[in-house]
């Protein structure tokens, strides 16, 4: 079971990585772009995921990968933290920051 400290962790030490309010919940920023922030409900972590990844990753996951309507046309999946463990959070979070770093940040990251 991943926690909100988890969360800050793990995102904080991706490189570049800045925080700032997201829907007065925490929010996780590269060069400026969300890629991660805790859901309002207190229970989920919203990422950023290729739209085809999203559908793959609810029905294989249900219990793990969802999104509400908020989300229906946009490129975000949310995780049930108590499903996830640490490892497989940072995983997330990291193809997460991927998808949203600059190229210069990818670069300098060692990541293109």
């Amino acid at each position: 079971m991943a926690t909100p400290d988890d969360v800050r962790e793990l995102a904080l030490a991706l490189p570049e990585t800045t925080e700032k309010p997201s829907y007065g919940t925490p929010g996780f920023r590269v060069g400026d772009r969300l890629f991660a922030r805790l859901h309002q409900d207190g229970e989920s972590l919203v990422v950023r995921v290729d739209m085809d990844e999203r559908e793959a990753l609810a029905q294989a996951e249900p219990e793990k990968f969802f999104w509400t309507p908020h989300y229906d046309r946009h490129p975000w999946i949310q995780v049930r933290l108590a499903a996830i463990d640490r490892e497989e959070l940072a995983e997330v979070l990291r193809d997460s920051w991927r998808r949203r770093a600059p190229a210069p940040v990818l670069r300098r990251a060692g990541e293109a």
